[in-house]
């Protein structure tokens, strides 16, 4: 049985659809977080139909595109094929996996250019790299973007029918409050149960439908052999090796004491040269996040950063779970120290950060002072420490705020909400609340 997913990105697509100078929209992700059904689930919901072609899988809809790229008759065609009426912003018309037809993506400009009338959403799971590679022509400027993640918390707990706990967090963290002992509690149980389940849809599905994390496994492991089936398919033979073993180091890399990405994990002797292009494959199929090193806490701190010096995490903190193989009762039983638990606690809270378009970069001096986090919120940065337990002393933040000069700095814990010495506590389950406004303005995609 298919729960109902709730999805924050149903907002922006609304807001898509109601913007005068839309453009077609390209939702951007990687494979299994959920795009077609958001796709469809917008078109059902704000158009009067929709009409959905999945061109990896329909060769007579990719060699529609083959011929010319004429509006009228991709119509006519794509009419035919869907065996209805497609109607200019009453349909709703979606290209999923538009990676297996660059002619289908050059289609988009013409769209935007000849027939804007027409609402095109297409959805693409690895577009960053199947385009790349045959430098094809890419419809800069002609297409809206949106980028959607693996479910973070909230939405998680929205699985869960939980929507009030979510907004008792929401609450707490607005207001820097204390829960109430037991919901801390609950939601601290709920959150060991994520760093198991992570944020893939069908994941989740089949949590919420068996409470229980038996399945898990499984089903994580049939997404992995989806990514591994993608780095051959996308990827010529040598760098295919290439990608698979710097994705398959990553838990190892965020088993040392220093996170930093080293080549040398990956294979003896290894160096940029060698495995730069399998990383940003990676990085731009949506399967790993890359968070970079910053030399400095001045801002615009990207300017600052160290582009040779990174740390990767999975893009999904369930999938590191099952790669790491860490057994279920270290995380679920909290009394257990295990560093382990630190480095998952971490791959956490860069997944949140990215799900709420936060750029990810670490601190680091000359002594080894280190900053998991460092935000750039308004014109100063505010760094973020990350515990996985209750025992949450570091020097690191002090060190950082006082040579930067910031507001105030953001500790990351078990321990209940709370603003104190500068700094804010924010419990492991309420991560998902750190947005950061852009100028007080609309983000423009």
């Amino acid at each position: 049985m298919r729960h109902h997913m709730e999805r924050k990105i149903i907002n922006e697509l609304v807001a898509w659809k109601n913007r005068g100078n839309r453009k077609p929209l390209i939702l951007n992700g990687a494979r299994q977080v959920g795009k077609t059904y958001i796709l469809k689930e917008f078109g059902a919901r704000h158009y009067s139909h929709f009409v959905h072609f999945n061109l990896e899988t329909n060769a007579s809809v990719r060699a529609y595109f083959e011929d010319d790229l004429i509006p009228e008759r991709l119509i006519r065609m794509l009419e035919i094929s869907a065996k209805s009426k497609i109607k200019p912003a009453e349909t709703l018309i979606i290209l999923d996996e538009i990676q297996a037809s660059e002619r289908a993506l050059l289609s988009l400009k013409v769209f935007c250019e000849e027939a804007p009338g027409y609402h095109v959403v297409a959805a693409g799971s690895l577009l960053g790299v199947a385009m790349n590679r045959e430098k094809c022509s890419f419809p800069v400027g002609k297409v809206d973007e949106l980028s959607l993640f693996p479910m973070d918390f909230e939405e998680f707990l929205w699985a869960l029918d939980m929507q009030s706990l979510a907004e008792e967090i929401k609450e707490s963290f607005a207001t820097d409050t204390k829960m109430p002992v037991s919901l801390h509690k609950t939601a601290l149980e709920i959150f060991q149960h994520y760093l198991i389940v992570g944020g893939m849809p069908e994941v989740v599905g089949n949590y919420v439908s068996t409470k229980s994390v038996m399945e898990v496994a499984e089903i994580q492991q049939k997404i992995i052999n989806e990514y591994v089936a993608d780095m051959a398919k996308y990827a010529d033979k040598t760098t295919s090796v290439k990608i698979r073993a710097c994705y398959n180091s990553v838990p190892n890399q965020l088993a040392k004491e220093n996170k930093k990405f080293q080549y040398k994990i990956v294979q003896k002797g290894g160096t940029t040269t060698i495995f730069g292009e399998a990383i940003e494959w990676l990085n731009f199929a949506g399967i790993v996040l890359k968070c970079q090193k910053t030399e400095q806490g001045n801002v615009p701190i990207a300017v600052y950063s160290d582009l040779s010096d990174f740390k990767l995490y999975m893009g999904d903190v369930g999938i590191l779970t099952m790669k790491s193989n860490t057994p279920y009762q270290i995380i679920l039983n909290e009394t257990e120290d295990n560093t382990y638990l630190g480095s998952l606690t971490e791959n956490y809270v860069a997944q949140c950060f990215a799900a709420n378009k936060i750029p990810l970069f670490y601190w680091k001096n000359d002594n080894s002072a280190e900053i998991d986090f460092v935000l750039q919120i308004g014109a100063s940065s505010v760094p973020v420490e990350v515990k996985k337990g209750r025992n949450t002393r570091g020097k690191s933040l002090g060190i950082f705020v006082q040579k930067y000069k910031c507001p105030y700095a953001i500790r990351i814990s078990r321990k209940n909400f709370g603003f104190e010495n500068e700094i804010k506590s924010v419990p492991l389950y309420a991560v998902f609340c750190i947005e950061i406004k852009t100028n007080g303005l609309l983000s423009v995609v």
